[in-house]
């Protein structure tokens, strides 16, 4: 390829990996703000975050045109070609990351006023915030192509895990106590639940970025070291 063709390959490039940060960044806002509108009973953040998944979608699709125009056209080989593919996968996941965010938010309409207690709320505030960490230190390993970062977030799925685990069995103890809680605490278990699967996006990300690094898609403990 001439220099003309290879600066406009590298365009197309830096084009999808600033439309899959910005499809990231509306992931991470959408799950934030869904889980504030469940918490605060706030029927108007819900709506707006449901309404923003329209955005996601498009974005998407915007994605997947332009991977398979920039294979088309340019036929790209090795490294490259991975980039295109792992841009691909990432923008799967990324919009399946706002579905639960929008599903989670759709949760903030049932609930209404009938909050449930404030412990439990933290337990799922702490749950939250810990998805959304590792969802931004997922989108920065892939910015900054940084597959010992990717790695690191990949290895932190565990703790998702537990915290789920934790906010499942307390949910399920208020229940059989109270089981006037049953109602707001099975909407909260919904809740957990779709967090605990953006854990698993968020897994598949760095996967991602690994093979678009490495070539491999199996990512082990001792690539971090």
């Amino acid at each position: 390829m001439n220099d003309h063709t290879v600066k406009a390959f590298d365009d197309e490039l830096h084009l999808l990996v600033a439309k899959i940060s910005e499809m990231g960044g509306i992931a991470e806002s959408m799950v934030a703000r869904s889980v504030t509108a469940l918490i605060s009973a706030d029927k108007g953040i819900g709506q707006a975050v449901v309404a923003e998944d329209k955005m996601l979608d498009a974005l998407q699709m915007e994605v997947d045109d332009q991977v398979v125009l920039l294979i088309a056209k340019r036929q790209p080989m090795a490294q490259d070609l991975r980039e295109a593919i792992a841009a691909l996968r990432m923008a799967t996941d990324i919009e399946r990351i706002g579905d639960l965010g929008k599903n989670i938010a759709r949760r903030s309409f049932q609930i209404e006023d009938n909050l449930p207690p404030k412990k439990l709320l933290r337990g799922l505030q702490h749950l939250t915030d810990v998805s959304l960490e590792q969802l931004k230190d997922a989108l920065d390993a892939y910015a900054g192509k940084d597959l010992v970062k990717a790695n690191a977030v990949w290895e932190r799925d565990d703790e998702i895990d537990s915290l789920y685990t934790s906010l499942f069995r307390e949910l399920l103890t208020y229940m059989m106590e109270d089981p006037r809680t049953i109602t707001y605490c099975t909407h909260l278990l919904f809740c957990a639940k779709n967090l605990e699967r953006i854990g698993d996006h968020i897994t598949n990300l760095c996967e991602s970025i690994n093979y678009m690094i490495t070539g491999d898609y199996q990512m082990t403990a001792e690539a971090a070291e």
